[in-house]
């Protein structure tokens, strides 16, 4: 069963112009060759699939492996992204690249980064890259960091979507500040997508019950014993968790509630 077949199609979400079903949104590095990565994309059920420009042949490097035999553009939605870049500057020509490349594709995944420790992004100079690229026509899906105010500066220089990170990039710790996440959220006028952190279904599915639009994955999947068990794991928590928050949680209590009557018994 496909991620489309195992979800509601009235129950979408937009990026721009473009309309997706599946709410999880998977890269292709650090897997082990590339028919691993198709194998856990398709176990993913994924239909944006992010690729790093600087670091993946997608056609410019004629006579070695090409990312695109495995991730066929006609199948998924590719989202070139500035990953390794430490500069708007850098950023901006890396998308400017993948435009070219890619035949005027205007989707990309913006993110700079701070320092090579952390791989926190560098809130100044993404905020410059964003409104750059968004004047050019860029429909830019934004990494940031969990700061609401600076998604609301994003989202109002005209970035498509805001992307916070779970917790440092590749480092699993899941969720660390859920209060962030959920303001983040709620004062959104664009999709919120957790990206970077997420360890294990259970992180995913507890973004989605917070009300994210979707999760984008990378080391989660491809660094866990058995990549594409894992990608077929992270599909189902995604559509276990949209449906949990669009189902609406129980109050918590402080103490026992009883799930049978405490009236009318038979025998007293």
């Amino acid at each position: 069963m496909t991620a489309v077949a195992a979800t509601d199609a009235a129950d979408t979400f937009r990026v721009g112009d473009r309309t997706f079903v599946s709410r999880l949104l998977v890269g292709t590095g650090k897997y082990r060759d590339l028919e691993q990565t198709r194998l856990a994309i398709e176990a993913s059920g994924a239909e944006i699939v992010t690729v790093a420009i600087r670091r993946t042949n997608i056609g410019q490097t004629p006579g070695e492996p090409n990312l695109l035999e495995a991730v066929p553009p006609d199948r998924y939605t590719l989202l070139p992204n500035t990953a390794g870049c430490y500069s708007a500057d850098e950023a901006i020509r890396t998308c400017r690249l993948a435009r070219e490349l890619l035949d005027g594709h205007s989707l990309v995944k913006l993110e700079v980064l701070g320092d090579p420790k952390t791989l926190y992004p560098d809130s100044f100079e993404t905020l410059k890259a964003a409104e750059i690229l968004v004047a050019e026509g860029f429909d830019v899906m934004v990494y940031t960091t969990d700061d609401p105010l600076l998604a609301r500066r994003l989202e109002q220089a005209g970035c498509k979507a805001v992307m916070p990170l779970a917790a440092p990039i590749g480092s699993g710790l899941g969720i660390q500040n859920r209060y962030n996440i959920r303001e983040i959220v709620e004062q959104a006028g664009v999709p919120v997508l957790v990206d970077a952190g997420v360890g294990t279904a259970s992180d995913a599915a507890i973004a989605m019950e917070l009300g994210c639009d979707g999760v984008l994955m990378n080391t989660a999947i491809a660094a866990a014993r058995d990549p594409v068990r894992m990608a077929g794991a992270m599909k189902h928590a995604i559509i276990a968790g949209r449906e949990a928050f669009l189902a609406g949680r129980m109050a918590p209590r402080r103490h026992a509630s009883a799930s049978s009557p405490e009236t009318g018994y038979f025998f007293t």
